[in-house]
């Protein structure tokens, strides 16, 4: 029915920041129609900060925005559970700088939206349609997006380690296919790496209990809950990056190498080439918007903190 979407009640829950280590109290609350995706920092006043590429802040191993005196770190994960879920209004209000990293998916945000429940509004909703492809190459990164009658990611990954030399997946984005094969993708991070970003501040809340950590000959913690769980988090990354077009998107994006960097960037060059995509609205069924939405929920639902 194409009907913008928000929450039906508010729900919150307590984590910690990934990066500062930090308590946090996230909310999540009802919208109306063309509000957009909010962030609000209840310990600076109320100071809202739209999810927008307009503002980007500095990418520090995770997405960040900033507006005036307020920031808020580590967006993505919860951003990629909102748009593929269709969740297109919604206030999120936290007390500290950072999104709780929770498990290092985007599962229990997916329960806490499932918990709270979504309507559709009595607005229709915007697709951006890619017409022609646009493609962002930075060294040996490189990020594209193709004309596609849905939305589609392949994303492929390579590093210098026996456990993921490479990996490649190409998954239609939907519902179902996002909470099943996306959404329980968990964060990783080399243990070679963990003193040197905890020097520069950064990690300060990771732990084994919200991050694969991946030693010299294995991963250091539990079981990975896909064999390619590193590059399906890579999906889950660029969904929740490319969220800050304010769409949702109709194409195939195809990105090899990426990163919160290059998938920033290529969100903002996208909305710089206007002749490259339409907006595209269909009909909603006025009748229908009242009808209840039903939301695709894995059987095993992760613990929130």
């Amino acid at each position: 029915m194409h009907a913008q979407r928000t929450l039906r009640r508010p729900i919150s829950c307590t984590g910690i920041g990934l990066h500062s280590g930090n308590k946090v109290t996230l909310s999540l609350k009802p919208a109306p129609a063309n509000f957009g995706i909010r962030f609000r920092r209840t310990d600076l006043g109320g100071v809202e900060i739209p999810a927008t590429v307009e503002h980007l802040a500095g990418m520090h191993y995770a997405t960040g925005l900033a507006r005036d005196t307020g920031t808020v770190d580590t967006v993505e994960h919860l951003l990629s559970a909102l748009v593929s879920l269709g969740v297109d209004n919604v206030l999120i209000e936290l007390n500290t700088p950072e999104v709780p990293i929770m498990d290092g998916s985007a599962a229990p945000f997916i329960y806490l939206i499932h918990e709270a429940g979504v309507k559709r509004l009595a607005a229709p909703k915007k697709y951006l349609k890619v017409l022609r492809p646009m493609t962002l190459v930075s060294g040996d990164k490189r990020i594209a997006v193709y004309p596609s009658d849905h939305f589609k990611v392949t994303y492929s990954i390579a590093f210098d380690h026996p456990m993921l030399r490479q990996q490649s997946r190409t998954i239609r984005i939907t519902e179902e296919s996002f909470v099943e094969e996306i959404a329980p993708a968990r964060t990783f991070g080399f243990l070679k790496e963990v003193e040197m970003l905890r020097q520069r501040g950064l990690a300060l809340g990771g732990s084994l209990e919200n991050a694969i950590v991946i030693g010299d000959t294995g991963v250091l913690n539990n079981a990975l809950r896909f064999d390619d769980e590193f590059v399906r988090h890579k999906i889950l990354d660029v969904i929740g990056d490319l969220a800050l077009t304010g769409y949702q998107i109709i194409g195939h994006v195809v990105a090899h190498r990426g990163g919160h960097a290059l998938h920033t960037a290529f969100a903002a060059q996208i909305l710089a080439e206007p002749d490259a995509w339409e907006l595209v609205e269909p009909p909603i069924d006025a009748e229908a918007v009242d009808a209840p939405v039903v939301l695709p929920v894995k059987d095993s639902r992760p613990a929130l903190a």
